[in-house]
């Protein structure tokens, strides 16, 4: 499990790219790049990390599901995902 702060931080990451998403389209359609560096630098989507949304996991996520590695194979197997079937051959 992550650390409170880093999830927290995140999430504070991401309404700061909401606030700001309309104003960095407009700057960046302008040209203006010296405004845009004057945006706080928290606002820009690429300091936004994917997270597991049952433990704050940031690595190994798979996007369409949300979920870590650890937590997609878990649910998996116990068959609480829809869909998701273990392949064998």
């Amino acid at each position: 499990m992550a650390r409170k702060s880093i999830i927290a931080r995140n999430e504070k990451r991401k309404k700061l790219v909401e606030k700001y998403a309309a104003k960095r389209e407009e700057l960046k359609a302008a040209g203006d790049y010296q405004a845009l560096a004057q945006l706080p630098r928290d606002s820009s989507a690429t300091r936004v990390r994917s997270r597991c949304v049952l433990t704050g996991r940031g690595r190994g996520n798979y996007a369409k599901y949300g979920l870590c590695r650890h937590m997609f194979r878990k649910l998996a197997l116990e068959g609480k995902l829809p869909g998701v079937r273990k392949a064998s051959w």
